[in-house]
């Protein structure tokens, strides 16, 4: 992964994108910038294979324009989760192409090409709920190089719209599912699939689901083979995982 970003650095420069001089300075930066208020860690894709993503929550517009701004010079794409439309035209303001998703409130920047894997990843939620977690989920593994195919608002309550969509289901290489309720989906679609199964437990349902507990609990008391659980409303990590676990069968196909 080193050998790679020091390559596309190399490209770039050639192509004319970047001046030898805009390479230097990038190359100093690694492996992090202190910006006072933050350390940008310029160095996360050459260690993890995908670039630091920000966390809005609880900052500043003011200041996730800057951080946003200092991932983008070093011309990776960008994304940003938790985000408002406050934030969103603190990055525009910087980076006009900078893109708002409104149900995932997510902000995306894509300046280059990731590593694709070898098949499709399918993002699946029970219900129209559940899409905010499931979008948050699809465009963060789409940004990360992976394809997806969405399958919204087939919960168990009427399983026969899930039915409609098992060949399409078997041939994913990962299933992101998403749910809250009573949290069954990922179990069902764990029955159906030969593929690994990362279910994301949302925080949709009334009283007695407690938030989202109810859901995680029972995700994580699933009987079906293969399912592993990421943490209530954590649609970012589950595209995350997906998108490694799809990018690993393309280096193991080679």
């Amino acid at each position: 992964m080193r050998e790679s970003v020091l390559r596309e650095l190399l490209d770039s420069v050639r192509a004319g994108r970047h001046s030898i001089d805009d390479a230097v300075a990038q190359l100093r930066r690694l492996p992090f910038e202190d910006l006072g208020f933050a350390k940008v860690d310029h160095h996360r894709t050459v260690r993890c294979g995908f670039p630091e993503v920000i966390f809005c929550r609880g900052k500043t517009p003011e200041q996730v324009g800057e951080i946003f701004d200092r991932c983008a010079k070093s011309g990776v794409n960008v994304l940003a989760t938790r985000a408002d439309h406050d934030i969103h035209r603190a990055v525009v303001a910087r980076h006009a192409a900078a893109e708002f998703h409104d149900v995932p409130r997510l902000i995306t920047l894509r300046l280059c090409e990731m590593e694709p894997g070898v098949g499709t990843i399918a993002v699946v939620s029970a219900g129209t709920s559940d899409m905010p977690v499931a979008e948050e989920a699809r465009i963060t593994a789409e940004m990360m190089g992976q394809a997806t195919e969405a399958f919204y608002d087939v919960g168990v309550a009427g399983l026969h719209r899930l039915l409609a969509h098992t060949a399409a289901l078997q041939s994913a290489s990962v299933a992101v599912v998403v749910a809250g309720m009573e949290g069954a989906l990922p179990s069902v679609v764990g029955g159906l699939v030969d593929c690994p199964v990362i279910a994301v437990p949302t925080s949709v349902g009334y009283g007695a689901s407690f938030g989202g507990v109810a859901a995680l609990l029972a995700m994580l008391n699933s009987c079906a083979s293969g399912v592993t659980v990421v943490n209530i409303d954590n649609g970012f990590g589950a595209g995350f995982a997906a998108a490694l676990i799809n990018r690993r069968r393309n280096t193991t196909a080679r």
